[in-house]
């Protein structure tokens, strides 16, 4: 985290309190892109510790590349604990990948929603997903994934519950050009 971001956002006088408490936080560019996206699949839409454990299931029973994902059994996918459709989403996301070959460099030149609309034409991957790979594989310093029900649960804590998700996107501009490290600080808010 720069010293720039670190001083904006902790002078806001609702987040720069937590900004104090935790320190600075950091974004780090995932090193597989693929194996990325393929852990936010299987976070969707379940807990974390649920997650964790089909995550560590499905990594024993398979190879986290394309071509493994493509020719693993669906039952295997399955039994690792991936619903058809999560299995289905990550053999889309295989597809893709060996399609266009894409690597974090394919990402590099485009701008962030050039990347989520590139992203979601696989079917699968929503804004959520993609903003997230923004965030966690790509590295990028300002989006602000409102779709995240931490995030709101982060502004809720902090602005109360009265706000709906376009006043909270119209609240997070104040963040801007760091509203990454804002959202990594908000979800410290409700851990």
């Amino acid at each position: 985290m720069s010293q720039d971001a670190f001083d904006h956002l902790r002078t806001d006088p609702e987040l720069g309190p937590v900004v104090e408490e935790h320190g600075a936080v950091e974004l780090e560019p995932a090193e597989d892109l693929f194996e990325r996206l393929v852990r936010s699949i299987v976070s969707q839409q379940v807990s974390t510790s649920a997650a964790t454990a089909i995550r560590e299931r499905l990594y024993d029973a398979v190879e986290i590349a394309p071509g493994a994902i493509l020719a693993a059994d669906e039952a295997t996918l399955r039994d690792a604990g991936l619903s058809g459709q999560k299995v289905g989403y990550v053999r889309n996301v295989a597809e893709a990948f060996e399609e266009h070959d894409y690597t974090t460099a394919s990402f590099e030149a485009l701008s962030d929603e050039e990347v989520v609309d590139e992203l979601t034409e696989i079917t699968g991957i929503g804004v959520w997903t993609a903003k997230m790979q923004l965030m966690f594989s790509l590295a990028r310093p300002d989006v602000f994934p409102v779709e995240d029900l931490g995030i709101r649960n982060g502004m809720t804590a902090l602005y109360g519950d009265e706000l709906t998700r376009g006043e909270m996107v119209e609240t997070a501009e104040r963040w801007r050009p760091y509203r990454s490290y804002a959202s990594l600080y908000l979800w410290r808010t409700v851990d």
